[in-house]
C-alpha cells in the first residue's frame, strides 16, 4: 500500500529544491522588495512547484509472472530511494502512482531483483527469474564473505527455505538431517535440553568437542544459539575443514557454525507472524511386567505373598502425560535506502511427557542498519534478550516408576503416599516427580555494534564490539513428600546457585579488494581482543522445621546440620589476544587460492606456551571456466578443491590449569581450637599448551544438465594432537598424583557426499530429491608420551559403565583403547545361563577362571564401536500448484549401542523388590555381575525425522486481502517412525565424545509429535 505521508515528503523536499533557486534569483533582482512580499511570493512558488510537481506523477500498473508465466503474489514493487510501494495481490497484479522519471524495482524472496524506469509508462509487466544461487549465493567465510563460487575451503550453507519445520524449539533442529559431516544428536525430548552437534568427528578427549557458534559477529557456544529464536534465522554457514575454520585458530578445531538473521529490507514495511501448536505423545514405552504378569510370576518363583500390596498400578502411566508445545514470533521491519529495521518478539513454551517439567523461554531482538557520511559509513546495532525458566524432572524419575513393582499402590488408604520399609530406600515414583522442585531461570542477554567505514574504493575499515551476558539462578528443594529417605532423615534439603557470564570482544578489521585485468585481490586483517569473566556463588540448607519455604529462605535450615562445602563461591576470567590475516587471489576467475594466518595468545595456558600460530592454505580450480568446457550442455559448474589447515582449541582447561593449587582439606588441631587445614590439589605444569588439530581436505563441486543435478564430494583427514588428559604421576616428585598434560591424539578420516536433483520443474509441479551421505572412521593414536622426563603412560582408560547387581566390579562398558575408537566397547563375551540363572562368561585365555577387572582383561574383548560409522540423510520434496511436501528421513549405522537400562530391569534377583522386563523371565538371568555383550545392541536405524504438507492461501477474501499479503497453514509430524532392531525406546544414545556416551542408562523418554503452523505476512 502507498503511504501518503512519504509520498508528501518526497514531493515536499523537490518542489523546495525548486523554490530555493527561484528564490535565489528573486532576492538577486529585487532586492529592495520587502520582507513579507518575497516570503508571500515564495510560497506561492512553492505551492505552484508542487502542484506541478503532482501533475506529474502517473499511475502504473501491471502483472508479475515468473518464467513459466505463473503470476507471483507477494512481490515488493516500490519506487527507488523510498519506501513508497505495494505489494503484488493474489493474482499478481499491483498498482501504483510515480514520478514519470522514477525507477521502479521488483523485488521477491529467492528472485533476481529488477529496476525498470518509469518513463511516462503506465503499464509495465515483469518477468522475475530465478535467482542463480549456486554461483551467485554469498557465504559467510569468517570476517568476511565470499560468493560461493569463488569459495575454496569446505562450507555448507543452508537457507530458511531449506529448513524443517514444525515444532522448533532449538536452532539446530531447522538443519537435522541436511548437512553432511555434521552429526546432530537429539537424546529425549525433555524440554528446554538442546541437541548435541559434532562436526567432522569428536576432536578432543577431555574437553568439548562442540563447534564455535557465531551470530552476527558475535561468538559463543550453545548458551548463545539457545538464546536466538529460530524463526529469527535467515542462513547457516558451517564451516568444515581446518582451511575455513583456521580463521578462528583457537576456537575452531571442533568446526564453526555462523548463523545470520533476519534483517529489515530497504523500501519494504513488513509485519509478519509465525506460529506452531505441536501435540506431543510418548514415542516408545518398554514392556514391562503388569501387576496380574507380576503376580503369575512371584508365585512361580516362590516370593512371599508379603511383597503384594494389592495394587494393580501402571507406574509410567502415572508420571507421564501428552505434551505439548508452542513457538509464536511476530516481528515487524522495513526501511528506507539509508536505514533498514526488524524488530521481533517470540515465545517457546514446552510442557514436557513426565509430570512437573517444563520449559519457558522468551525472547526479543532489534537489529538496525543506519548509513552516513555520504554512504561511507554503515552503522549496525544488535540487541538479543532471552528469558528463560526450565522445571526438570528427567530420566531419573523414568528409572524409578519403571523399577517398582505394579501391585505397589499410589497412596495409602488415608491419602499419604505409598512407602514400604520392605524395599531399602524405597521412593514412590509419583511423590518424586509431583513434589520435588528442581529448576532454574536464566537472563541472557547480549548487544553488538559495528561501523564499516569505506577508506577508498576498495579498501573498508571495521569496528565491532560485542557484549554478552548470562545470569542463572538455580534452585532445588527435596521435601520429606518426595517420600526420599535422605530428604526425609535430614528434614529436607535446599540449595540455591547463581552463574553469573561476562564475555565482551572487540575487534578492528581492515579490507581491501581490487581488480587489476584478469587479477583480483583480496586482503582482510584482523585485531582482536577477548575478555570473558565468570563468577557465582551457592549455598544449602537442611534441616527444616517445615516445607512451607522450600528453597526461599536458607537461613530457615538448622544450623548444626551444616556441613563443610555448603557454602561456596568462585570468581574467575580468560583473556584471548588475536592477529589475524587473509589473502585471497583469483585469476581469470578460474584459479583461486586463499592463505589464512592467525596467531592467538591466552592467558589459560602455561607460561611457556601462551602463544600459538594456525596457518591455512587452500587452492580450487574452476574448471567449467575452462575453454574445453565453457559451452558443454551436460557439465554446468565444476569445481575442484584441496586445502590444509591447523586450528585450535581451548576446551579442556579453565582459569589456573597450569598453576600449582592448594584447597581446604579437613581440619586441625592448633593451639586449643579447630582450624583448617590446605593440601596441594593441582600440580604445575607451565608446558600446559593450545590442542591442535590439522586437517587436509579434497573436495569437487558439480552442476550437471543446467544444474538440474548438484552436488559435493569431499574428503578429509583430520589428525587432533596435544589433547589433554588427566594423567597419573609419582608422589614424589610431584605433591599431587594426578596431572593435566597435553599428551594424547586421535585421527579422523570421512568421505562426505551431497547431492541434489530437480526431477520435474513445470509451471504447476517440482519435484527434487536431495541427500546426503558421510562414512567416517576414528582412531585413538596415542595415549601416553612423557612430561619433564617423566612418563605418563595409560592404557584401557575406562570411558564407561553399567550398574551391574550384587558385589560385582566387572562393569567397564566403554574404552580408550590406542589404536581403537573412542568409546570402544570393550566386554566380556556372554556364553548362556545356567540352570540356576547365573551368567556364564567365556573363558578367553582358557586359563579356567574368569578374570575379574576393569582394565587390560585377557578376558575382555573389542565387542564394537559406539560411533557410527556412517550417517545420511533423505530430504526431497514436492510442490503441486499451491501444495508443498517435504519431509526429512535420517539414519546411522556400523555401531552398537550398550543397553544398560535393559540390563537392569532384567536381573530377576531383584523380582521380589521391583518390577522386571516382560520378556526377563525368559532369559532367567539371576544377577548382572558382568558387563557382557548380550546387552550389547546394534545401534542402526532409519527415522522420518520430519513430514511436512503446506497451502499456500491465495484467496484470503476481499476484506483480508486489504491487510494480509499471504499466509502459510501447514501440518507437520516429526519422528513418525524408527526402524531400528534396537529393543530399548530409542536406538539415538549420546555420541558426543564424552565419558560414557554409546551407554543407555536411561533417557528422558522420546515423543512424536503432531504440529499445526501458521504464517501470516501483512501489508
Amino acid at each position: 500500500m502507498m503511504n501518503n505521508n512519504y509520498i508528501a515528503s518526497f514531493r515536499t523536499s523537490q518542489a523546495e529544491k525548486e523554490v530555493k533557486i527561484i528564490a535565489t534569483t528573486i532576492n538577486a533582482h529585487q532586492k529592495r522588495a520587502s520582507a513579507w512580499f518575497s516570503g508571500f511570493l515564495i510560497l506561492m512558488l512553492w505551492f505552484c512547484a508542487n502542484l506541478a510537481f503532482a501533475q506529474q506523477e502517473v499511475q502504473i500498473s501491471g502483472v508479475v509472472s515468473d518464467k513459466k508465466g505463473e503470476t507471483l503474489p507477494g512481490i515488493s514493487v516500490y519506487i527507488k530511494g523510498t519506501v513508497n510501494g505495494t505489494t503484488t495481490d493474489v493474482d499478481g497484479k499491483y498498482t501504483l502512482k510515480a514520478p514519470s522519471d522514477a525507477t521502479i524495482v521488483f523485488e521477491g524472496v529467492e528472485l533476481t531483483k529488477q529496476e525498470i524506469a518509469v518513463n511516462n509508462q503506465t503499464s509495465i509487466n515483469v518477468t522475475m527469474l530465478e535467482d542463480v544461487k549456486e554461483l551467485t549465493q554469498v557465504v559467510i567465510v569468517g570476517y568476511g564473505t565470499q560468493q560461493k563460487k569463488d569459495v575454496t575451503g569446505s562450507i555448507a550453507t543452508l537457507d530458511s527455505g531449506s529448513f524443517n519445520q514444525g515444532p522448533i524449539t532449538n536452532p539446530l533442529q531447522q538443519i537435522n538431517g541436511r548437512v553432511a559431516g555434521v552429526t546432530i544428536n537429539q537424546v529425549g525430548s525433555e524440554p528446554g535440553t538442546a541437541p548435541n552437534i559434532r562436526i567432522r568427528g569428536i576432536a578432543s578427549l577431555a574437553g568439548s568437542s562442540d563447534p564455535l557458534f557465531v551470530i552476527d559477529g558475535i561468538q559463543g557456544g550453545s548458551e548463545l544459539y539457545n538464546a536466538i529464536n529460530p524463526s529469527e534465522i535467515e542462513t547457516f554457514d558451517i564451516l568444515k575443514d581446518a582451511s575455513a575454520t583456521a580463521i578462528y585458530g583457537a576456537r575452531g578445531a571442533a568446526g564453526v557454525v555462523i548463523i545470520t538473521t533476519k534483517k529489515g529490507q530497504e523500501g519494504k514495511t513488513t509485519m509478519e507472524y509465525s506460529g506452531t501448536i505441536s501435540f506431543d505423545v510418548i514415542a516408545k514405552k518398554y514392556d514391562m511386567l503388569s501387576a496380574e504378569q507380576w503376580r503369575a510370576e512371584a508365585t512361580r518363583r516362590g516370593i512371599a505373598s508379603s511383597a503384594d500390596f494389592g495394587g494393580n498400578t501402571d507406574w509410567f502411566k502415572q508420571i507421564t502425560r501428552n505434551g505439548l508445545t508452542q513457538n509464536h514470533n511476530l516481528a515487524f521491519g522495513g526501511g528506507t535506502k539509508n536505514f533498514t529495521y526488524r524488530a521481533s518478539a517470540g515465545a517457546i513454551l514446552q510442557d514436557g511427557i513426565i509430570l512437573n517439567s517444563n520449559s519457558k523461554t522468551f525472547m526479543g531482538r532489534f537489529m538496525a542498519t543506519q548509513k552516513a557520511l555520504n554512504n561511507r559509513l554503515t552503522l549496525t546495532y544488535n540487541l538479543n534478550a532471552s528469558i528463560g525458566q526450565n522445571n526438570f524432572n528427567n530420566g531419573e524419575v523414568v528409572g524409578l516408576a519403571l523399577s517398582r513393582r505394579p501391585t505397589d499402590p499410589v497412596y495409602f488408604p488415608n491419602g499419604n503416599y505409598f512407602t514400604t520399609v520392605d524395599v531399602f530406600d524405597y521412593t514412590n515414583p509419583l511423590a518424586r516427580t509431583k513434589e520435588i522442585l528442581n529448576g532454574n531461570k536464566t537472563n541472557s542477554y547480549f548487544a553488538s555494534m559495528k561501523a564499516d567505514y569505506e577508506i577508498m574504493e576498495g579498501l573498508t575499515a571495521s569496528v565491532f564490539g560485542s557484549w554478552r551476558k548470562r545470569d542463572e539462578f538455580y534452585g532445588r528443594y527435596d521435601s520429606r513428600l518426595t517420600t526420599q529417605q535422605f530428604a526425609i532423615n535430614q528434614k529436607g534439603v535446599a540449595s540455591r546457585n547463581t552463574n553469573i557470564a561476562d564475555e565482551k570482544i572487540f575487534n578492528f578489521i581492515l579490507n581491501y579488494n581490487k581488480v587489476v585485468g584478469d587479477h583480483s585481490f583480496g586482503a582482510t586483517a584482523v585485531y582482536e581482543w577477548q575478555k570473558q569473566d565468570y563468577e557465582g556463588f551457592g549455598a544449602s540448607a537442611r534441616g527444616f522445621i517445615n516445607d512451607l519455604l522450600t528453597m526461599n529462605a536458607l537461613q530457615s535450615g538448622s544450623i548444626a546440620d551444616v556441613r563443610q562445602g555448603d557454602v561456596f563461591s568462585y570468581r574467575n576470567d580468560r583473556t584471548l589476544v588475536s592477529v589475524l590475516g587473509r589473502l585471497n587471489y583469483a585469476y581469470q576467475g578460474k584459479y583461486l587460492a586463499t592463505v589464512n594466518f592467525r596467531r592467538d595468545g591466552s592467558s589459560l595456558f602455561g607460561k611457556n606456551n601462551r602463544w600459538a600460530n594456525f596457518p591455512s592454505v587452500s587452492l580450487a580450480w574452476r574448471v567449467s571456466e575452462e575453454a574445453f568446457l565453457k559451452d558443454n550442455k551436460i557439465v554446468s559448474n565444476l569445481k575442484v578443491r584441496a586445502g590444509y589447515g591447523v586450528t585450535g582449541s581451548l576446551a579442556g582447561i579453565g582459569p589456573q590449569n597450569s598453576l600449582r593449587l592448594v584447597n581446604p582439606s579437613g581440619t586441625a588441631f592448633f593451639q586449643g581450637g579447630q582450624i583448617p587445614n590446605f593440601a596441594i590439589s593441582q600440580n604445575v605444569n607451565a608446558d600446559l599448551r593450545w590442542e591442535t588439530r590439522e586437517m587436509v581436505n579434497f573436495g569437487v563441486d558439480f552442476g550437471l544438465l543446467d544444474n538440474k543435478l548438484t552436488g559435493t564430494l569431499d574428503y578429509f583427514v583430520g589428525n587432533s594432537k596435544n589433547l589433554l588428559f588427566n594423567y597419573e604421576v609419582p608422589s614424589p616428585p610431584y605433591p599431587n598424583t594426578s596431572i593435566l598434560a597435553n599428551v594424547g591424539s586421535v585421527r579422523n578420516a570421512g568421505i562426505e557426499a551431497t547431492l541434489r536433483y530437480t526431477l520435474v520443474d513445470t509451471k504447476d509441479l517440482t519435484v527434487s530429491l536431495g541427500g546426503n551421505f558421510t562414512y567416517m572412521t576414528n582412531k585413538v593414536t596415542e595415549l601416553s608420551g612423557s612430561l619433564n622426563g617423566v612418563p605418563l603412560n595409560t592404557d584401557y582408560v575406562q570411558w564407561g559403565s553399567s550398574s551391574t547387581t550384587g558385589q560385582s566390579s566387572n562393569n567397564g562398558v566403554s574404552y580408550l583403547i590406542k589404536g581403537q575408537q573412542i568409546g570402544t566397547f570393550y566386554l566380556f563375551k556372554h556364553a548362556g545361563v545356567d540352570d540356576q540363572g547365573n551368567q556364564i562368561i567365556d573363558d578367553l585365555n582358557g586359563n579356567g577362571v574368569v578374570d575379574d577387572g576393569n582394565r587390560k582383561n585377557a578376558d575382555r574383548y573389542i565387542a564394537g564401536q559406539a560411533l557410527p560409522k556412517f550417517t545420511w540423510g533423505f530430504t526431497p520434496s514436492v510442490r503441486y500448484k499451491d501444495f508443498d511436501l517435504s519431509l526429512v528421513l535420517r539414519g546411522a549405522g556400523g555401531h552398537h549401542v550398550y543397553n544398560s537400562r535393559r540390563s537392569t530391569l532384567s536381573a530377576m534377583s531383584q523380582m521380589g523388590q521391583a518390577n522386571v522386563l516382560a520378556d526377563a523371565p525368559n532369559n532367567n538371568i539371576k544377577q548382572i555381575t558382568y558387563a557382557s555383550n548380550f546387552w550389547l545392541e546394534r545401534g542402526d536405524f532409519a527415522r522420518l525425522e520430519n513430514l511436512t504438507i503446506g497451502w499456500n492461501v491465495k484467496k484470503v477474501g476481499a476484506y483480508m486481502s486489504n491487510y494480509v499479503q499471504s499466509v502459510r497453514v501447514s501440518f507437520t509430524a516429526n519422528n513418525l517412525f524408527v526402524l531400528t532392531g534396537y529393543k530399548g525406546i530409542d536406538p539415538e544414545q549420546s555420541v558426543s565424545g564424552g565419558n560414557g556416551f554409546g551407554i543407555d542408562n536411561g533417557i528422558y523418554p522420546r515423543v512424536r509429535s503432531f504440529a499445526f503452523g501458521l504464517q501470516v505476512s501483512f501489508k
